[in-house]
């Protein structure tokens, strides 16, 4: 079995996709669980997620690295998946309620006054994005990256390759996939299959890190 370690150490942002190659349905089962359980700060789950798996919905998303964008193209075309991390611009009390009805119904409050005390909880640290800080788009923007950590491992785990892209237009994809108009923005694409073997200039470089003492330090 191999340690988290080797799995870290073997995993690489993949250059080239092989388009022939495509992810069982299995193991995209088990990535779609991952997007569903992923962790959000106080649990807010101000995330969406689309995903594209045939040529046409890929086309669509490939709309947005058009231009200056180009370079990611392929990557898109040629992936087995796409995965599109999208997040809450502004999260409405609508939302809030959903999240805080469905962890009623699944058994989170042990007693029925800690329904209203979450969500008393949850407003704080809303409003505090939302006024004092004034960062509330990019607070949720930010829980979109704590899946795609996630998602990263778990498909390095089941031997998928990856591709992270910020390089698109966030705009065009948006209106692409028709989400401002769900209250969501597009943050990242995810690219996911297997590597064209002896394509890929990138899977043959030897990974290369800063040294571990410069980066962590334990007191």
């Amino acid at each position: 079995m191999r340690s988290i370690r080797d799995i870290m150490n073997e995993r690489y942002t993949t250059k080239v996709f092989d388009s022939n190659k495509k992810i069982s349905d299995e193991d995209f089962d088990q990535i779609e669980s991952i997007l569903e359980l992923t962790p959000t700060s106080t649990n807010l789950q101000p995330l969406y997620f689309v995903i594209a798996s045939n040529d046409e919905s890929k086309a669509r998303i490939s709309k947005a690295t058009q231009g200056q964008f180009e370079f990611n193209l392929k990557k898109i075309q040629n992936a087995s998946h796409i995965i599109v991390f999208c997040s809450k611009c502004f999260v409405e009390d609508a939302h809030l309620q959903n999240v805080i009805e469905q962890e009623d119904a699944d058994g989170r409050f042990l007693k029925p006054e800690f329904k209203d005390k979450v969500r008393q909880t949850r407003e704080y640290f809303l409003n505090f994005h939302r006024f004092d800080l004034k960062d509330e788009a990019h607070w949720h923007a930010k829980q979109a990256y704590l899946s795609l950590g996630s998602v990263l491992m778990a498909a390095a785990t089941l031997g998928i390759d990856t591709t992270a892209i910020e390089g698109f237009d966030s705009n065009a994809l948006d209106n692409e996939l028709k989400i401002r108009e769900l209250g969501y923005t597009s943050q990242i694409i995810l690219a996911l299959g297997y590597k064209k073997e002896n394509g890929d200039f990138n899977y043959t470089l030897p990974k290369s890190r800063l040294k571990k003492n410069l980066i962590i330090r334990k007191n």
